[in-house]
């Protein structure tokens, strides 16, 4: 059998050790381990070694590597057991490698997902402003587990829901002032819905926040648009322009009465 003929460590990773071996035709390196793989299989100068042990010792090595490319990963923020098992196939380390290293550290609680879940959700919530289906779309893309989702989002209730949406609306409104007020509507539930908040909790923010424009702001917001609709026409036919400023105007979302008034307003100062 193989015998341990020389132990050195590696010049640029003092942690890992080359073994040397002579299996009768003289010492020639054999294979390096980490230094944990060293003292667990007692390698040592002298210590005879068969094939399956030689295996095993690599094997074992193998997983060694893998688990300390995971504890790198994770040092950087929590990551889900998905995340993790992804990162290691990315690395091309084999199924089976991938899941005894997942299992040792859920053994040494480095992942579990229920926390990765609730710490995603307050994260995203409180930090980044996420509505509750845009967070649960993200995390079942991380493969946390339905059940788990659940549980992470229960502080963030439909009270907690409403009170983050309505701050959203009103940055939303603050922003559009110039808009009409079926516009507003529109672009402020749009809004709301691309950040991950349930219609049910929509409804009940656009009749808390004040969307209707008072009539002035109404009617600046008419003549803005109007402004840019009569470049647009001015070349038209009188009955031709009035047709298409008052089609433009109405798309806009501005009343019919109002497009109206406006329209005789300026016909009267023309």
């Amino acid at each position: 059998m193989p015998i341990i003929t020389k132990i050195t460590a590696q010049k640029q990773t003092t942690d890992r050790l080359n073994i040397f071996l002579d299996d009768g035709s003289g010492e020639k390196y054999a294979f390096s381990v980490d230094q944990d793989i060293l003292i667990k299989y007692n390698l040592q100068k002298g210590k005879e070694l068969d094939d399956l042990e030689i295996m095993d010792i690599q094997y074992g090595d193998l997983i060694k590597k893998a688990y300390n490319k995971a504890l790198e990963f994770l040092s950087y923020r929590m990551r889900s057991i998905k995340e993790v098992k992804d990162y290691l196939l990315k690395k091309e380390y084999e199924e089976v490698v991938c899941l005894e290293v997942i299992g040792k550290l859920q053994e040494y609680k480095y992942v579990n997902d229920l926390e990765f879940a609730e710490a995603y959700v307050r994260t995203q919530w409180q930090t980044n402003g996420k509505g509750p289906s845009v967070i649960k779309r993200e995390l079942r893309e991380k493969g946390v587990h339905p059940n788990f989702i659940e549980e992470a989002l229960e502080p963030y209730n439909q009270e907690a829901q409403i009170e983050e949406a309505i701050g959203h609306a009103n940055k939303v409104l603050k922003k559009n002032h110039k808009l009409s007020t079926v516009q507003l509507q529109q672009k402020t539930e749009q809004y709301l819905v691309r950040k991950g908040f349930p219609f049910g909790i929509i409804s009940i923010v656009l009749e808390e926040v004040n969307i209707n424009q008072d009539e002035s702001e109404e009617w600046s917001a008419l003549e803005k648009h109007a402004e840019k609709a009569e470049r647009k026409y001015q070349s038209e036919e009188p009955y031709v322009f009035k047709m298409k400023m008052k089609q433009f105007l109405y798309r806009k979302g501005f009343p019919l009465e109002l497009i109206d008034k406006y329209l005789e307003q300026e016909g009267e100062e023309n």
